[in-house]
């Protein structure tokens, strides 16, 4: 990866000095010098790369001309910020807080001689790679459309494993029989063979069974991997199982750990209930968790995925063992040619099948193997290719599966695709073992870091094209999807990556080229025995200590007092410091908890969220840490907002949304000129004007208050497409204000507009003046009262996704809302409609593309109709917490593209209706999946 880190350097040196060249001309002659040397080592990085396997000689260049790369870097932009702020008013204070990076009277001729050092080591390192016969090679030029055609080809197929299902068929059914039969029943169900197979594949095929859903009462789904709290594992299952209310789930969370086990095991004791617990690693944890479990008979059933043998026989003396077992030979094939073959003409399949199936007996049957060998695969468009990967295929995975464990051969398939990554997204697809164990991530936050962390290049912009670094990095997230290594958990209303997780076994590949490459380190406040983890390895170890670590993830649990060692040398070069299990850990001192952050000198990225446990001050030195980029304090007790903050002038990301509502922001953001997304505190006030009017690059801006703020700002935003602003009934002048911004509010794509719950009543008119601004918008949500809606939404050409809360609408106010002809999602909660309204009617011709439809907490409601025509493209439809309504509507029958439909927390009289034998079971038995939680 070093071609990557070099790339990257290269781009972000030559951007930062073209940008501060004043303040450069004392070393411009270092600095040239040193860029020269890069580009012609880069010449050299192609090969080095794609040998880096073969000895240790060669991890070593690597690791050194990557070293050598990041503190050029670090060295370059530390002198040009440091020079820049001499220039700037208040210099004695801003030197005193710069003392910790530079000492006194350091001066351009020491700030050179670093660089000559560093360009003397890459000059000496490239000498070195000549005597080893590295090869120099050049760019090709006609490399990228070939991708981008193939890109296409792959587009026509689905990249989601559970769409292309092979050889589970006889699975699933002979699972469901033993979950539904009555006499003769099993208590547990276990799902065991080895990592790969699809076994929560088929779990969630059987768990999405017309029959199951029909059986079963009540259903929860928790995923327990390696690492995980037993107090979480039996909350989570016991307030999916009862539908739990917010004041219920208040309860839950105040429970010991011994009643919610005693709740948990009556719960399941009185009730039909399907328990999936999914990837159990050791028999340790079933014990930890069975104590919530019935070991008497019930109706309730638990059905367990493992690897472990010992775990599936163990888990309950009334099991049924279920073995999965790799695909045959024609199966194999039958999923390589779904994933790898799109339907093209004229193409000759029996030399394609040879070498397929050549190849396919490195993957064992594995599915998931052979869907990362296929994600390679479908990228070629040639018999020649074919061949190559068969050649590479055999190097890789020969050494493949010796014993029952599959991170051997395994790993070996998903190395050939990592390995085949361009080297712009070798260190995008590092990034995500950051994320625990089965954890998803938001592509929202995954992008803002990527680019935070200079991981994308405006280089690989499409020409002619405004497409922001956020937009570039969601095309190389795509292309990690395409290719099979990321899965899509959620997507948004216009189609749009919203949430993704890698595949267990995808992330202990990608935990070993992290380790291989120094990418990163993993740190638990418990040091477990390293040779519990499969993937460590001497070459893994001896690579770790070639490179220095420049980005670290630090996993908390109950056994840590703080987040980071103070005098850890390693510090000082930290680029990436996220935290995760903040939620559940209660330090046992808060009294300087952040203050260690302030040794992380070039540190780019800063997360710390969820620590809500405890309130903590965030240093004022950290204002000295003025390479941020990524500064997240979310959903965490932070006291104060430290004007340092000010000094961060290369802050991207600020997310400040902390829950002290007494948040003082004092008038410094203005500084943050670079800031493209800005979360501010969910309550805060200002001493006079918060100015925003600088932060021309502003993408998103969240918790715009009109009290604190000049709306007129916003217009000079030009950038800003995500707005959340908090009307008051204090502001004046705001149809003059709207006139001077509407080039800019036409721009918007999402806005949400709410107000102070006191001021529910009085700024409807400038809510409505607000929203008949943003005509572009795609997504928009109300939480603000508003009888009537803007006449003129329907034309809203690019509206999909409209959420009303506590709108209080008046009832005719839906004659609007469905005459919305892109709408795709909506969202009806709580008051969205006055509280007289006892009818909503979804009438014929309405909402014609609507998809997904939701309507919760809508207590005065007694009635819903949908008449034939309604909603003709219906797939998923949710009500909840609807006291009012004893029946479901008739009209329910004729949506025949409904999919899933989903009742919680409704009348017991409703929920009697609907059962397979009650009286309104007609009106919902044509559709696939239902989902019903448990009754009020």
């Amino acid at each position: 990866m070093a071609e990557a880190v070099v790339s990257f350097v290269l781009e972000s040196v030559r951007g930062f000095t073209i940008q501060e060249a004043k303040f450069f001309s004392g070393v411009s002659r270092q600095v040239e010098a040193a860029q020269t040397e890069l580009l012609v080592m880069k010449r050299f990085l192609k090969d080095l790369d794609a040998r880096q396997g073969e000895d240790a000689t060669v991890q070593i260049w690597v690791a050194q001309i990557r070293d050598a790369a990041y503190d050029l870097e670090d060295v370059i932009e530390t002198y040009g910020l440091k020079v820049a702020s001499k220039k700037k008013k208040g210099v004695k204070n801003i030197l005193r807080r710069f003392a910790c990076i530079f000492k006194e009277g350091v001066d351009r001729y020491k700030i050179g001689n670093k660089i000559e050092n560093i360009t003397t080591r890459i000059s000496d390192l490239r000498s070195s790679l000549q005597k080893y016969n590295i090869e120099e090679t050049r760019e090709s030029s006609g490399g990228e459309s070939s991708l981008q055609f193939y890109g296409r080809l792959r587009r026509s197929y689905s990249h989601v494993v559970e769409r292309d299902v092979v050889g589970l068929e006889s699975n699933v059914e002979e699972l469901v029989m033993h979950l539904v039969k009555d006499e003769n029943r099993h208590q547990v169900v276990s799902v065991w063979g080895m990592g790969g197979l699809g076994k929560t594949t088929l779990a969630r095929k059987v768990y999405h069974h017309k029959k199951v859903r029909q059986h079963f009462h009540s259903f929860a789904w928790v995923c327990v991997s390696q690492r995980f709290q037993v107090r979480n594992v039996w909350e989570g299952i016991l307030i999916e199982l009862i539908s739990a209310t917010k004041e219920q789930k208040k309860k839950i969370k105040d429970m010991t750990d011994d009643e919610i086990a005693k709740k948990l095991f009556l719960v399941l004791q009185e009730m039909r209930c399907l328990v999936i617990l999914d990837d159990i690693w050791r028999i340790e944890s079933w014990n930890l968790l069975k104590a919530a479990f019935p070991d008497v008979e019930t109706e309730s059933t638990i059905l367990l995925t493992t690897r472990n043998q010992a775990v599936a026989s163990l888990a309950n003396r009334n099991a049924y063992l279920h073995k999965l077992q790799p695909l045959n030979e024609k199966e194999s094939w039958e999923l390589l040619e779904k994933k790898a073959i799109p339907t093209r003409a004229e193409i000759d399949l029996g030399m394609y099948k040879y070498l397929g199936r050549k190849m396919l007996q490195h993957c064992k049957g594995l599915p998931l193997a052979i869907i990362v060998l296929a994600g390679v695969l479908a990228r070629k468009n040639s018999i020649s290719e074919w061949k190559r990967v068969s050649e590479n295929v055999h190097e890789y995975i020969s050494k493949g599966i010796k014993h029952e464990e599959e991170y051997e051969g395994v790993s070996q398939v998903l190395a050939l695709s990592y390995d085949d990554l361009p080297y712009y997204l070798k260190p995008c697809f590092l990034y995500l073992c950051h994320y625990p164990e089965d954890s998803e991530f938001l592509v929202s936050e995954l992008t803002k870091l990527w680019v935070a962390e200079g991981l994308i290049s405006l280089r690989q912009q499409r020409h002619g094209s405004r497409e922001t670094m956020e937009d570039i990095a969601r095309d190389c997230l795509s292309e990690l999807v395409e290719r099979c290594l990321v899965q899509v958990e959620t997507s948004g209303s216009t189609g749009t990556i919203k949430g993704c997780r890698i595949h267990d076994l995808v992330r202990d590949m990608c935990l070993l080229k992290a380790k291989e490459e120094s990418f990163l380190q993993i740190n638990y406040s418990l040091q477990e025995n390293e040779a519990a983890n499969p993937f460590t390895s001497s070459v893994a170890a001896k690579a770790a200590q070639w490179g220095k670590i420049r980005r670290l993830a630090i996993y908390l649990d109950e056994n840590a007092n703080r987040l980071v060692s103070s005098r850890d040398e390693t510090n000082g070069h930290v680029r990436s410091l996220l935290f995760f299990g903040l939620r559940e850990w209660i330090p046992k001192t808060e009294k300087g908890l952040l203050s260690p952050l302030k040794d992380f000198k070039v540190l780019r990225i800063l997360k710390v969220e969820s620590l809500y446990k405890v309130e903590v001050e965030l240093p004022s030195e950290i204002g000295n840490m003025v390479h941020l980029r990524f500064l997240s304090v979310n959903d965490s007790h932070i006291k104060t907002f430290p004007p340092s903050l000010g000094n961060l002038v290369c802050l991207q990301t600020l997310d400040f949304r902390v829950w002290n509502i007494d948040m003082v922001i004092p008038n410094v953001i203005m500084k943050m000129k670079q800031l493209r997304h800005l979360y501010l505190p969910f309550g805060y006030t200002v001493k006079g004007t918060l100015e925003l009017s600088t932060l021309g690059h502003l993408q998103t801006l969240y918790n715009l208050s009109s009290e604190y703020c000049d709306l007129k700002d916003v217009g000079r935003l030009t950038n800003l497409r995500k707005l959340r602003v908090r009307v008051s009934s204090s502001l004046q002048n705001l149809e003059e204000i709207l006139k001077s911004t509407g080039s800019t509010l036409n721009r918007i794509r999402s806005l949400i507009v709410y107000n102070s719950y006191y001021e529910r009543n009085s700024v409807e008119e400038q809510a409505m003046q607000i929203v008949s601004s943003c005509r572009g918008i795609y997504k928009l949500r109300l939480d603000v009262s508003i009888a009537d809606l803007p006449k003129e939404l329907h034309n809203y050409p690019n509206l999909t996704k409209l959420q009303l809360w506590e709108c209080g609408l008046k009832e005719d106010q839906m004659g609007i809302v469905e005459k919305l002809p892109n709408l795709k999602i909506l969202k009806l909660l709580g008051k969205a409609f006055h509280e007289n309204t006892k009818i909503l009617v979804f009438s014929k011709g309405g909402f014609p593309s609507l998809e997904f439809l939701s309507i919760g907490s809508m207590y005065g409601i007694t009635e819903l109709r949908v008449e034939k025509g309604a909603m003709p493209r219906l797939c998923q439809l949710e009500i909840g917490d609807c006291w009012g309504l004893r029946t479901l509507p008739a009209g329910l029958r004729y949506l025949t593209n409904l999919k899933e439909l989903t009742i919680r927390a409704m009348r017991k009289e409703l929920h009697r209706r609907i059962q397979e034998d009650g009286k309104d079971f007609y009106k919902i038995q044509h559709v696939p999946s239902l989902v019903i939680g448990q009754p009020r």
